[in-house]
C-alpha cells in the first residue's frame, strides 16, 4: 500500500515522529485511520473532538501567552477545561530551561501571588539575563532561603559577572559579596518584566479571583509563558 501524504504527529520520546503514514482501516465511526510507517502509532485525519487535533497544543500555548484563562481556552477551542489543564501540565513537562551562558549579568527579584486562597501567598522568584533579555531560571514557593537558593545556585554555576538584587536579607547569605550588587535601579529590567507578566497572565493580577489553584499549575503556566513556543505538538 502506498504511503498517504499525511505525516505522523504522534510524540515519540520528546520529539514528534513526522514520518509518512499509510491507510489503516477505519474507525468505528467510519472515519479513515492512518498508521505511521516509523513508530507504528495510529491516528485519524479528522477528529470529532478537537482535543485530539495536532493544532490544539500550539493553540493552547499561543492563547496562554496572550493571557486567555482556562475557561476562555476551553470555549475558544471547544474542548473541556479539564483537558486544557492536563495539556498545560503535559506541555510544561516537555519544556527544558534555556542553557546558562558564562560570565553574564543577572537580575533576581520576587513577585508575590496567591495559590488556592487569598490567604495563601507564594512567591515567584526569577533570574533575568541582561544580555539576552530573557528569564533564564525561576522557582515558585514561600519567601525562604530554600526557594531562593534554587535560582541562585543555578546562576553561580555559570560564573556570573554580577547578580543584582534588592535589599532582601536572604540574598546577603546566598550570594558571595564579590558577585552581589544592590545598587539603586539595579533590578529595573526584571521589575519591568514582572509588570508585563502581571499584565499578560490574569492569575498574577494583584486584585483578581483568577489565581491558580495549585503551585504545580502556576509553575507550569509560567514555564510555558517564559520558554514555550507555538511549535509544541500533541
Amino acid at each position: 500500500m502506498l504511503p498517504d501524504l499525511t505525516l505522523c504527529f504522534k510524540r515519540v520520546g520528546s520529539l514528534c515522529c513526522q514520518a509518512p503514514t499509510i491507510k489503516y482501516g477505519k474507525s468505528p465511526q467510519g472515519k479513515q485511520r492512518f498508521r505511521c510507517t516509523c513508530c507504528g502509532k495510529t491516528h485519524l485525519k479528522d477528529y470529532s473532538y478537537n482535543a485530539y487535533s495536532p493544532d490544539t497544543n500550539p493553540a493552547i500555548v499561543a492563547l496562554l501567552k496572550e493571557g486567555v484563562g482556562i475557561l476562555g481556552m476551553a470555549r475558544l477551542l471547544a474542548i473541556s477545561p479539564t483537558t486544557v489543564l492536563n495539556r498545560i501540565r503535559h506541555i510544561a513537562e516537555q519544556i527544558k530551561p534555556p542553557p546558562l551562558a558564562f560570565g553574564k549579568t543577572y537580575e533576581v527579584d520576587e513577585l508575590r501571588t496567591f495559590v488556592a486562597s487569598k490567604r495563601k501567598g507564594v512567591w515567584l522568584v526569577c533570574a533575568f539575563c541582561r544580555e539576552s533579555g530573557q528569564v533564564v531560571r525561576y522557582n515558585v514557593g514561600p519567601r525562604t532561603n530554600k526557594t531562593l537558593r534554587h535560582v541562585i545556585t543555578s546562576l553561580q554555576l555559570a560564573a556570573p559577572k554580577t547578580i543584582y538584587t534588592d535589599r532582601l536579607k536572604q540574598y546577603q547569605w546566598l550570594i558571595p559579596k564579590a558577585l552581589h550588587n544592590t545598587k539603586r535601579f539595579g533590578t529595573n529590567h526584571i521589575e519591568r518584566m514582572h509588570l508585563t507578566l502581571r499584565t499578560h497572565l490574569k492569575r498574577l493580577h494583584r486584585r483578581s479571583i483568577g489565581y491558580s489553584r495549585s503551585v504545580a499549575l502556576l509553575s507550569a503556566t509560567v514555564k510555558i509563558y517564559f520558554w514555550g513556543t507555538t511549535l509544541s505538538m500533541s
